[in-house]
């Protein structure tokens, strides 16, 4: 049950008998949980389409429309819709099982114990990562991440600087802009610097700034991004890339809170807070002579490591599902949404380039697709190459997919005795696309039963 400190979920209960919704509204009440009971699919309707939910609960049958029609029909339009766990009774077992293919959540058959469906419904919560407002976490549902938000309004309270460290891709920004938020005014700036990318020749007058005619094509004085931080953040991304030579320089602002132009004379006073970033083991560097050993740990007073994507299933399936409800806010004429089974696999991909390999996987997926459902298919291609990872010998993206679908393929076949009629029934998909998968997956056909042959 939630504690009066913890956010409560918002549930969705759609069911037109009396008692039973009397009876489960209180119960799911008790548990903790805010739930809207409607009894008609109408009223649902409007509901759904005017607030947003962590959870519905609904029966198949309703008075007005049936429940598996209903979810079909707002999941073709509607951007994103919360997990659907159907009632069902045992004769409408096989349309329940229906509406998972198409993308239903879960169901549970009658007559159940309360106590089954109120693990469901908070299993459910957790897997796809709605809170009780129905909202989604800012970084991410994993418990790493979400001890890492917990972390960040006491880190925000304090001006110690900050070193947040992970692979290549896996949102170190996105971290640095959420402490930012919490630790700042809303309309100070937040100054985002790459070292690698600015050429060790001009990192000095990018930094610092210059007076005009510090030097040739100098028309005019310009604050660097030390000054323009002034009041807000400094954000340093892979500090490490930092030439020595530059790394004393930054040193002695740390310290002394003053910056000189490059051409200037005198001392400029700047107040800001330092994040820094680093995908590289800083230490090790430090004991190699190439990153400066007072300098590091000026900045690594606090320390913040992001775990790799591989490492947070939860948020695999959180931000593919982010991601694709963004693609439907900006695309409204062209609504994408996830097969479960696809969604299942993704998860367990090891995504060498975490969060930019997966945003560019999504956002290509959801332009190339045909349809509105984004199967395996959507993924391949041969620009879904092993992303960012380094010295990574994982499969692409678009090998992995096609690794296991053909493993998919070959356990359903076996299972029929290579009967690509009864095969093609047990997976609900046609012979034809059956022929068309085994053709493209190079899989042999040799034991096809003989009427499959003909």
């Amino acid at each position: 049950m939630a504690t009066p400190s913890e956010p409560r979920l918002r549930l969705c209960l759609i069911e037109d008998d009396v008692i039973m919704g009397e009876s489960l509204s209180q119960r799911f009440q008790l548990e903790g949980f805010d739930v809207d009971w409607w009894r008609t699919a109408r009223e649902a309707t409007a509901a759904l389409e005017g607030r947003r939910y962590g959870v519905v609960v609904s029966d198949i049958r309703l008075p007005d429309r049936n429940g598996g029609d209903l979810f079909l029909e707002l999941s073709a339009r509607l951007p994103m819709l919360p997990p659907f766990l159907f009632m069902t009774a045992f004769g409408s077992i096989d349309r329940a099982v229906e509406l998972l293919k198409a993308g239903a959540a879960d169901y549970i058959a009658k007559p159940f114990e309360a106590d089954l469906l109120v693990l469901k419904v908070r299993g459910l919560a957790e897997e796809y990562g709605t809170l009780a407002s129905g909202e989604v976490g800012l970084l991410g549902v994993s418990p790493a991440m979400r001890r890492i938000a917990d972390t960040l309004p006491r880190l925000a309270r304090h001006a110690s600087a900050l070193l947040i460290t992970g692979e290549s891709g896996v949102g170190k920004e996105h971290v640095a802009r959420e402490f930012h938020r919490q630790a700042c005014a809303s309309a100070s700036p937040f100054v985002a610097v790459n070292c690698a990318a600015i050429p060790e020749s001009l990192l000095e007058a990018e930094l610092f700034g210059f007076d005009k005619g510090a030097f040739t094509g100098a028309g005019k004085t310009k604050r660097g991004y030390i000054e323009q931080a002034g009041g807000g953040t400094l954000f340093l991304d892979e500090i490490g890339e930092m030439p020595l030579a530059m790394q004393s320089k930054l040193l002695r602002v740390v310290q002394e809170r003053s910056i000189v132009r490059v051409g200037g004379e005198g001392a400029i006073p700047v107040d800001f807070r330092l994040v820094c970033a680093t995908h590289r083991d800083l230490k090790e560097m430090v004991e190699r002579g190439q990153f400066r050993e007072d300098l590091y740990y000026r900045i690594h007073v606090i320390q913040v490591r992001i775990p790799p994507l591989r490492e947070r299933q939860d948020d695999i399936r959180w931000f593919l599902r982010h991601y694709v409800e963004t693609f439907n806010r900006a695309n409204p004429q062209e609504t994408r949404r996830i097969d479960p089974g696809t969604e299942q696999v993704l998860a367990l991909y090891a995504w060498p380039g975490n969060i930019r390999e997966l945003k560019h996987a999504v956002e290509r997926a959801c332009i190339l697709s045909p349809g509105p459902l984004l199967d395996a298919e959507a993924f391949f291609g041969d620009s879904l190459d092993s992303g960012d990872g380094e010295g990574s010998a994982s499969p692409s993206l678009s090998e992995y997919l096609l690794a296991c679908e053909k493993n998919y393929l070959q356990i359903a076949l076996e299972k029929h005795a290579w009967h690509m009629t009864h095969t093609a029934e047990a997976l609900g998909i046609s012979r034809k696309t059956l022929w068309e998968k085994m053709r493209r997956l190079g899989m042999q056909n040799a034991a096809l039963a003989p009427d499959d042959n003909a």
